[in-house]
């Protein structure tokens, strides 16, 4: 597809869906997860921000996976040296400087012209993991070609051979695993997305199923979005996960588990891990907190594979906790997409240095001097007054 930002210059009004690039603000004035929220929502169109944002229903699974960190307190040890201090590990056997890696998030070309190549190219400045959508604004080869590791996110069809197809495209283009979404048999119902009518932009296409399903791919008027659920397949079983496995070739890590007894049987059908989540409180409203299941499903899980989570995550001190429970890295979506906003790729890599740095000062803090450190024993159970995250 055209670079979206063809024929644009700075001085020129943004076009419906695309960030106003002139009215970013310095990116050193940006230094939390919710500073670049602030940024963001000054710049993007407003349906735009909503579609990032909202979550399911009454978003309650979207406020509890922020809370349920602040269910969790440090149990701080002093007179320990941590004057150096390893954040670096690997996922899946890839190198990554910090255990915080980019999960797939839709449409990023509402956030910024170059869309998810610019996320990709910061993802690999920082020397960590992107893992690219199936509903990407820019093609799956053009982002592999951006340079660093990637995952692709994949939905399954009904049609097989287009998943088949998409398959066959990741593997050439060198990614390194595959993520199946397994908690979308179809999309969520979001109230936001339904008063304001969501659909993309006129430019802006379902850029890797656009050679397949044509440009447009909205049915009687919907949004594209509704047009892509239906062809989701809502009878995959384990044994389609098997059959994954089996056709790929590379590591599978099925994303939406949240019960150990899930997370067996995925590890039985050959996934090389899991993905604790629930689709960042998108999908079913009355899920849990991802954070309040990790650990169960890592014990399930035991040696058998790599588990990860998402969900919440906005500082440094979250990616500890969530490790601390048993996860071997996190994945942020949210917090990614503000940043890309709110600065391009170059904001992208601010934020995740800046979380690189806060997981750095948390184990310092804590007195513990690597990840491998980590464990129950690092947390204690905490109420704070009201609940919640404490403020930050």
């Amino acid at each position: 597809m055209p670079a979206p930002d063809q024929g644009r210059s700075e001085a020129d009004p943004p076009a419906p869906g695309w960030p106003d690039v002139g009215a970013r603000p310095p990116l050193g004035s940006l230094v939390s997860v919710t500073d670049f929220e602030t940024a963001a929502r000054s710049v993007l169109d407003p349906a735009a921000y909503d579609y990032y944002r909202s979550g399911a229903l009454t978003e309650w699974t979207l406020a509890e996976n922020e809370a349920a960190f602040g269910r969790w307190s440090f149990v701080r040890r002093v007179l320990t040296d941590v004057s150096a201090v390893e954040v670096s590990t690997t996922v899946l056997g890839t190198p990554v400087s910090l255990p915080v890696l980019v999960a797939p998030t839709a449409f990023h070309c509402l956030a910024d012209p170059e869309g998810e190549t610019a996320t990709a190219r910061a993802t690999a400045e920082v020397g960590t993991v992107f893992v690219h959508s199936t509903l990407a604004t820019v093609p799956l080869e053009d982002v592999a070609a951006a340079g660093g590791p990637s995952w692709f996110q994949l939905y399954l069809f009904t049609d097989r051979g287009l998943t088949r197809e998409l398959i066959d495209r990741a593997v050439e283009a060198g990614y390194r695993a595959i993520v199946p979404t397994v908690d979308t048999p179809t999309i969520g119902i979001r109230y936001a997305d339904q008063r304001n009518r969501f659909e993309l932009p006129e430019g802006m296409e379902l850029a890797n199923l656009a050679a397949t399903l044509g440009a447009g791919t909205s049915e009687e008027g919907g949004s594209a979005l509704r047009s892509f659920s239906s062809r989701f397949d809502p009878s995959l079983t384990y044994e389609d996960l098997a059959w994954l496995v089996e056709t790929c070739g590379l590591p599978v890590v099925p994303k939406g588990i949240v019960t150990p007894g899930d997370a067996r049987k995925a590890v039985a059908a050959g996934a090389a891990g899991v993905i604790v989540s629930n689709h960042g409180g998108r999908q079913l409203d009355g899920d849990p907190a991802t954070l309040d299941v990790v650990a169960d499903v890592a014990d399930a899980v035991g040696d058998d594979g790599e588990v990860f989570m998402d969900g919440g995550v906005r500082t440094g001190t979250d990616v500890v906790k969530a490790l601390s429970l048993g996860a071997r890295a996190v994945l942020v979506g949210r917090p990614v997409l503000w940043a890309l906003a709110a600065g391009g790729a170059p904001g992208v890599a601010r934020l995740l240095g800046l979380l690189g740095e806060e997981v750095t000062d948390t184990l310092r803090q804590c007195g513990v001097r690597s990840l491998g450190d980590l464990g129950p024993g690092v947390l204690r159970p905490s109420a704070p007054a009201g609940g919640g995250r404490p403020g930050w």
